[in-house]
C-alpha cells in the first residue's frame, strides 16, 4: 500500500521516480481504508531532504500511511523556504487535540548544546509529554532519541573525543526483539554525531521499563525501547541517502573543520569515489517492523482510544 502525502510535496516526484508507491490526497479520499496516522516532527535543517528520506521508508510497506508534518513554532527554519513551511507544515497547536498511531521525532544539529539551552526545548518537552497519551508509538531519531531519553528517563548525552562519522557494524543485543525480526547477525547503520549515550545509564533504567535492543562495539548503544514499543529510541541515521554523509563531509571540509573521512563509506576510504550503500535493506526492515509490530498490530482501530 502507498504512503499518502500532500499533493505538491517535493518528495512526491522523487519517490515516484524511484517506483515508491505514493498516493496523493486527491486519490486517497476515494478509498474506504483507515490509514495509519503518522506525525513527523521535523527538526532537521534540510527539511525537504528529511521528508523525502522518511517518506521513502514509510512508503515501502504493505500499509497505507497518512503522513502529517509539524514544526516547532519557537524556531524559524533558515534552510527551507517560508513558502514550503507554510504550505506543508503545521504547528503542535494545530494537532494537539488529535490522536496518532505513530510519531517520528527527528534529530537536530544542536547536540553539543545543553538540552535546556535549545531554543525550542520547552516546546519539545510539551510535545514529548503529549505523546504519552496521544500517540501509540513514538520513534525518536539521533538527537531526538537523546532528547527523549533525557526527558523521559533523565539519561544525559556524553561528549565524544571526536565526531563519529561513517557506517558501522551493529548487532542485536536482545534477540527476542521484534523490532529487529529478520535482521542479519551484523547490520550496518550510518552514524553522524558528537555525543553518545552510555550503556550503563540505559541498563540502570531497566527497572523503569527501558530495554537495550541493539548496539555497536565502535559507536555504543543504538536502539532502545519501552515495553510494547510505545517509545523507541534510535541513535543512528538509517534513513540517510547514499550521499548524505558525503555532503556532510564536504560541508565540513569547506568550513575548515578538518573532518575525518566517514568510516566504511567510501571504497578504500577514497572520498573521490562513489559511496557504497550497505544499510538500505536494514533501514527498510527497521521501519517496516516498527510500523507493523509497534503501530499497526497494536494500535486501536478507533484511534481516539489511544488516550
Amino acid at each position: 500500500m502507498p504512503i499518502k502525502i500532500p499533493n505538491d510535496l517535493p518528495a512526491v516526484q522523487t519517490l515516484a521516480d524511484e517506483n515508491i508507491f505514493v498516493m496523493t490526497e486527491t486519490r486517497a479520499i476515494t478509498q474506504d481504508i483507515r490509514p495509519l496516522k503518522i506525525l513527523l516532527l521535523n527538526l532537521m535543517p534540510k527539511k525537504i531532504e528529511t521528508e523525502t528520506q522518511l517518506s521513502r521508508l514509510l512508503g515501502n510497506t504493505p500499509l497505507q500511511i497518512d503522513l502529517e508534518l509539524i514544526k516547532t513554532k519557537t524556531h524559524q527554519s533558515k534552510n527551507t523556504s517560508e513558502e514550503h513551511m507554510l504550505a506543508f507544515y503545521k504547528t503542535f497547536d494545530d494537532v494537539k487535540d488529535r490522536t496518532f498511531d505513530g510519531m517520528i521525532i527527528t534529530g537536530a544539529p544542536v547536540e553539543q548544546m545543553p538540552f535546556e539551552e535549545v531554543e525550542y526545548w520547552d516546546e519539545l518537552c510539551e510535545i514529548m509529554e503529549w505523546t504519552k497519551t496521544h500517540v501509540h508509538s513514538t520513534f525518536h531519531i539521533c538527537w531526538g532519541a537523546q532528547a527523549g531519553l533525557y526527558y523521559h528517563f533523565g539519561i544525559d548525552k556524553q561528549p565524544l573525543p571526536e565526531k563519529i562519522s561513517g557506517v558501522y557494524p551493529h548487532v542485536v543485543d536482545y534477540k527476542r526483539s521484534i523490532l529487529f525480526r529478520g535482521f542479519d547477525d551484523v547490520f550496518m547503520v550510518p552514524q553522524s554525531r558528537h555525543t553518545t549515550i552510555r550503556r550503563e545509564d540505559v541498563e540502570a533504567c531497566a527497572a523503569r521499563g527501558l530495554k537495550l535492543l541493539a548496539s555497536s562495539d565502535e559507536t555504543g548503544v543504538y536502539a532502545m525501547a519501552t515495553e510494547g514499543g510505545r517509545q523507541v529510541f534510535i541513535t543512528g541515521h538509517s534513513e540517510y541517502d547514499a550521499n548524505t554523509l558525503r555532503n556532510e563531509y564536504e560541508r565540513d571540509l569547506k568550513a575548515g573543520l578538518d573532518p575525518i573521512i566517514p568510516k566504511n563509506y567510501f571504497p578504500n576510504d577514497d572520498p573521490t569515489r562513489e559511496p557504497l550503500v550497505t544499510w538500505r535493506s536494514h533501514a527498510n526492515l527497521l521501519y517496516c517492523n516498527w510500523l507493523n509490530y509497534f503501530v499497526y498490530q497494536t494500535t486501536p482501530y478507533d484511534i481516539t482510544e489511544i488516550q
